[in-house]
């Protein structure tokens, strides 16, 4: 946890921001894979986690902003808790570390919310995504689990977005801490994987580099040799001489900041020509998405910029044609890049998504619906404070050629013939993590290998 301190100044600028009211935060429970008693690793609730820092299950909040109340709720252990699970801090010492007095038991939260409904006080709370938390809204305020969307406070949607989206100094040391385990994580990959092992071998070596340090990852692990599967999480092929393997990896800090890289590296000892030409060109995307990034700029801008470097160097390759700027308007360039060049991260890895896109990523003004662009998952004017990835990559998708192919799609600007050529190549990628600064941005963490020579001097 930060100091007391942190957490009391967050939950009092929340309150002066939503003005009246009662505040409703609902803590994660254990979640069984197949019995109660055999249960998925625990992650708190971000937002639980943001303003009370509190990391174990089984726990509500309430401030009562019009009498300057707080109080957190959770059932201490038993002994026949303590037989299993060994002596834990109470309740009542995990909230004073967050700087609240008064804790009580969860039944006493019934009480406290029937008595605020009757004097028809306002009830803030965030729309939940565990069913658990649904099922809670459902016996506590009496909400349908197909109204809760309804009945959540879009006000207080607002006000955590707005204070969570701006890192302070503190969380931008956490997220480093994140990233630079990360670097180990992609360092340990490129120097581990080798020909005739499975990407089941590779991920288990990058998921102990996490392990190792008492941290755990912050996504489950992507890697494979079909990169031009966005999300692949499948483990079971066979590294081959030849083929190109894609990890996208992040750590979990102890405090749950987390990191997000991407890296693609040879099988073989070194790249081929081939594979040279289009690793290449994503870096001169990449390179050209974080020149792009300033205060003041909307990262939709930084995105354009990736898809323009993208389409002119398709063009010198001779797989597209026409106007730069046309293509890019059209969405021509999103058969090779049908996604966006990144997103927002902190105690999130895709930063409090369980808030809704619209509002966390576009301030909520309408998303694309344009095949590619309508996949950008953040669109705001950058502010110092602002951490998000650098991600644009080249894809090759069989599916998606065939597709457009048949169409007749965007036939002014993609040369079919020599796209087929490449149909089989995979994908590729490399991804980084900023922070807006008050001039321009700083990247996070340590340097991760990412050019032709930095990545085959640890392949040989």
């Amino acid at each position: 946890m930060f100091q007391a301190e942190v957490y009391i100044q967050r939950r009092k600028i929340l309150c002066e921001k939503i003005g009246s009211g009662l505040i409703l935060f609902w803590g994660n429970d254990e979640s069984p894979m197949n019995y109660a008693d055999n249960t998925y690793h625990f992650r708190q609730h971000s937002s639980f986690l943001y303003y009370f820092g509190i990391d174990f299950p089984s726990l509500a909040a309430v401030i009562d902003i019009d009498n300057q109340h707080e109080v957190v709720f959770g059932d201490d252990y038993t002994i026949d808790d303590i037989v299993w699970m060994g002596p834990q801090p109470t309740i009542a010492e995990r909230a004073k570390l967050s700087g609240i007095e008064e804790t009580h038991p969860m039944v006493k939260l019934y009480t406290i919310l029937k008595e605020a409904q009757a004097s028809r006080k306002e009830i803030h709370f965030l729309p939940p995504y565990r069913p658990e938390n649904k099922i809670k809204l459902l016996r506590f305020l009496n909400i349908r689990p197909d109204q809760i969307n309804l009945n959540a406070s879009s006000e207080l949607v607002k006000a955590v977005i707005s204070q969570r989206e701006i890192k302070s100094t503190l969380e931008i040391s956490e997220i480093e801490k994140a990233v630079d385990l990360s670097v180990d994580m992609h360092t340990a990959a490129m120097r581990f994987a080798k020909p005739g092992m499975t990407e089941a071998q590779v991920a288990a070596k990058v998921y102990e580099v996490a392990l190792a340090q008492d941290c755990n990852i912050a996504f489950p692990i992507i890697a494979t040799i079909n990169g031009q599967t966005l999300h692949n999480h499948s483990h079971h092929n066979i590294l081959k001489e030849g083929d190109l393997f894609l990890v996208d990896a992040g750590a979990e800090s102890q405090m749950h900041y987390a990191g997000d890289l991407s890296s693609t590296f040879p099988v073989s000892k070194n790249f081929t020509e081939v594979q040279k030409q289009i690793y290449l060109a994503s870096l001169k995307a990449h390179r050209a998405a974080v020149e792009a990034i300033a205060p003041g700029i909307n990262f939709r801008e930084v995105h354009f910029a990736a898809c323009r470097s993208i389409v002119t160097s398709m063009k010198e390759l001779g797989l597209m044609k026409g106007d730069v700027d046309e293509a890019v308007s059209q969405g021509a360039h999103a058969l090779f890049f049908p996604c966006g060049t990144g997103h927002m991260m902190g105690l999130d890895v895709h930063d409090m998504e369980d808030l809704g896109e619209v509002w966390v990523g576009y301030g909520g003004e309408p998303k694309s619906t344009q095949f590619g662009l309508k996949s950008l998952r953040f669109a705001k004017t950058l502010r110092p404070g602002h951490v998000f990835t650098i991600e644009p990559g080249i894809y090759f998708i069989p599916e998606l050629i065939d597709l457009w192919k048949s169409e007749g799609k965007f036939s002014d600007f993609l040369n079919w013939n020599e796209i087929e050529k490449f149909r089989h190549f995979g994908g590729v990628r490399n991804e980084e993590n900023f922070v807006v600064t008050e001039n321009g941005y700083k990247i996070l963490g340590k340097a991760k290998p990412k050019t032709i020579d930095e990545v085959e001097a640890l392949r040989n």
